[in-house]
């Protein structure tokens, strides 16, 4: 367990944290949500061990590892291999087999066997022969190739220097040794943001079947609905759970806000009252008490805050001019770079109304496709043909980046090559978020986000009926994100976008495009069956080869040794459980029944700050003394539990240790 204790911080007069106070057991899968600027990445930073705070503000229970990935990292210069720095992530082991070796060699010295420093090295070379049996050591060749091919690596990367690759495939690595060390904890700050489809696809699958704990932070909705269980919402600089993933937190949100408003409402108009009351009798002698004690209630009052909402843009595109029906014909299309074929006689027709996602691992060429389509580089050989009064407009994955940094973000529109009033042009970037003197920002002091929405709102003030986009959604918020695809869900023009985000795109699409292995072909229906298809695919491709694999062997024997391995591990296993059972039995159920408390004593907790939250409860003084004195009750005892718990499990791991078991193994 991991718990974060009375967390206070401050930049300047900003309030990041206020006494808070959070825990993170042994299982639990975590997204932390919240406003841009809220402390998200500080907080994993903090957990981390990054960010400075007091002894005690941050503890965790014994054996207990972290394993950090930061949304930006420098930029790595080693001129080893990929596989090799890979290799890295299992120090660890190769430190305890050396470890191991030196033992072994002290042993073979001599000594006297009776003596207490003999008995401590047999006790020490059991426990490290069992973790490294557990480890899997002497596979770990398999194992890393399985995770960089998982993220995107091909088996022709693995012997390359890690500084050939760039910025995104270095991020991919930093992952990967995260992965690979598999720590009781994974903090993942904005993991999916340089992974294609496909892999993020796999490091979903990876997450799900995680043994460990995990809190990520993230703008893609799909990947927290598949891989976390509970949210966190940071606002005000303090947590609130919610015992679901992202899509139910939504729902709950709106529920817990209804009540927070009704609660501030009622809370604002008993100090209104209260005001008036003191107002009005300030100046009499004979009320002089009666107002000094409503101040005193006044200052004592716990004031309800309400969350912080994030302000989103919000358009729509103007109507798309009417177009033929075929709004785009591809014929024959290639293409190469330095000799490498990226696709080649490519033959596509984009009619009027397709919303077309464009899929593929990273490299595959779906930018290089767009760039085509859009006339900013020439293919090697084919033929466009667009329709009849085709307008076309096209955002780049690095639009926002091309920006002309002198110019204000007002100057920015003006250029936008349409002729519209400043007034209009206000109003455009109002949408956007860029109200007031911000429209006289210079681009080059704008956030990402700032400058994703800016490319945005110019490619927007240009009316078309045909929209090239590549990644468009990066740097945008959830809540920026959804108005996005509700505005491409709407327009009646054609859409070809390039995206990793599946809830984005499942929005609106209707056709895939998969760009892959030289090879651009077309699918019908949206990105969510599209996915499910080459699922279908890849488990018949599987079965196909495991049916031909167990014709061509001995079947029959080699499940027989099989069965046989699996029954042995069994019993070894169920001999290990029931040592521990016998020692650690009563820190086991002293640990149960603290949780049972904990979780019946929060959810009294909840209770009665609902019912503190009620105004009506002010008016009645001996009910207002019962419930307090009940909450402070609850509080202590809470505590006590919080106590019991942590005394149990440090006890069960230290058993653990002693047994030299695999703590995820044993529970």
């Amino acid at each position: 367990m991991l718990s974060v204790n009375n967390l206070d911080v401050r930049f300047g007069d900003k309030i990041l944290f206020k006494d808070l106070s959070i825990q993170i057991y042994r299982g639990n899968r975590i997204g932390l949500v919240g406003v841009n600027g809220a402390g998200k990445s500080t907080l994993l930073k903090t957990m981390a061990g990054l960010e400075h705070t007091e002894d005690g503000v941050v503890s965790q229970s014994r054996h207990f590892t972290i394993g950090y990935l930061a949304q930006e990292s420098a930029e790595l210069f080693a001129e080893h291999s990929l596989k090799k720095d890979a290799e890295s992530a299992f120090a660890h082991l190769i430190d305890l087999q050396t470890e191991l070796d030196d033992i072994h060699d002290e042993m073979a010295r001599g000594g006297d066997p009776q003596s207490p420093e003999f008995q401590e090295m047999v006790e020490r070379q059991g426990e490290i022969m069992y973790r490294l049996e557990g480890s899997d050591i002497y596979t770990l060749d398999g194992k890393i190739e399985r995770v960089l091919l998982g993220l995107g690596f091909s088996r022709e990367d693995m012997e390359k220097p890690v500084c050939s690759f760039s910025g995104g495939w270095q991020m991919r690595l930093k992952l990967a040794k995260i992965l690979l060390e598999e720590p009781s904890l994974l903090l993942l700050d904005e993991p999916t943001n340089h992974l294609d489809l496909a892999s993020l696809t796999w490091v979903e699958k990876f997450l799900k079947n995680y043994s460990g704990s995990l809190l990520l932070i993230s703008h893609d909705r799909m990947f927290l609905d598949k891989t976390t269980e509970i949210t966190w919402e940071l606002s005000f600089g303090k947590i609130n759970v919610y015992k679901g993933n992202y899509s139910w937190y939504l729902t709950e949100r709106e529920e817990r806000r209804a009540i927070e408003r009704g609660a501030w409402n009622n809370q604002q108009a008993k100090i209104k009252q209260t005001m008036k009351f003191v107002d009005r009798f300030r100046s009499k002698a004979t009320k002089a008490r009666q107002v000094q004690s409503r101040v005193k209630q006044l200052e004592k009052m716990e004031r309800v805050e309400l969350s912080e909402e994030e302000s989103s843009i919000h358009f729509h595109f103007p109507p798309a001019p009417p177009s033929g029906r075929d709004v785009l014909i591809v014929e024959g299309l290639s293409k190469s770079f330095g000799g490498k074929k990226v696709f080649s006689n490519v033959n596509l027709l984009f009619s009027r109304g397709d919303k077309i996602a464009v899929v593929g691992v990273n490299g595959a060429g779906k930018s290089t496709l767009l760039k085509i389509l859009a006339g900013q580089i020439k293919s090697d050989s084919g033929d466009l043909r667009f329709g009849s009064n085709v307008r076309m407009t096209y955002f780049g994955q690095h639009q926002a980046q091309e920006l002309s940094p002198e110019l204000t973000v007002l100057d920015t529109m003006a250029l936008s090559g349409e002729d519209l009033t400043i007034t209009a042009q206000r109003s455009l970037l109002g949408a956007f978020l860029f109200r007031g003197e911000a429209v006289e920002k210079k681009v080059e002091v704008l956030s990402g986000g700032e400058k994703s929405r800016l490319a945005l709102a110019k490619m927007i003030a240009i009316p078309a009926n045909c929209m090239l986009l590549d990644e468009p959604t990066n740097h945008l918020d959830m809540s920026s994100q959804d108005v996005l695809q509700e505005a491409m869900n709407q327009y009646d023009g054609t859409i070809v976008v390039v995206s990793h985000n599946r809830y984005f795109l499942d929005g609106f699409v209707n056709k895939v495009l998969e760009v892959r292995d030289g090879h651009i072909t077309m699918h019908e229906g949206t990105v969510a069956e599209y996915l499910r298809w080459k699922e279908e695919q890849e488990t018949a491709g599987v079965q196909a080869e495991k049916n031909k694999a167990g014709q061509s062997s001995g079947g029959d024997k080699s499940a027989a040794v099989s069965r046989n391995d699996r029954r042995e591990q069994k019993r070894e296993e169920a001999k290990q459980r029931q040592e521990r059972s016998r020692r650690a039995g009563k820190w086991l159920r002293q640990l149960e029944d603290a949780e049972e408390k904990v979780e019946k004593l929060e959810k009294e907790k909840e209770e009665l700050e609902i019912l503190m939250a009620d105004p009506k409860l002010y008016n009645d003084q001996q009910k207002w003394n019962e419930v307090s004195m009940q909450y402070e009750e609850c509080k202590l005892r809470l505590k006590r539990n919080y106590g019991c718990w942590e005394q149990a499990q440090e006890k069960i791991d230290g058993i653990d240790s002693e047994l030299g078991l695999n703590l995820n193994q044993a529970e």
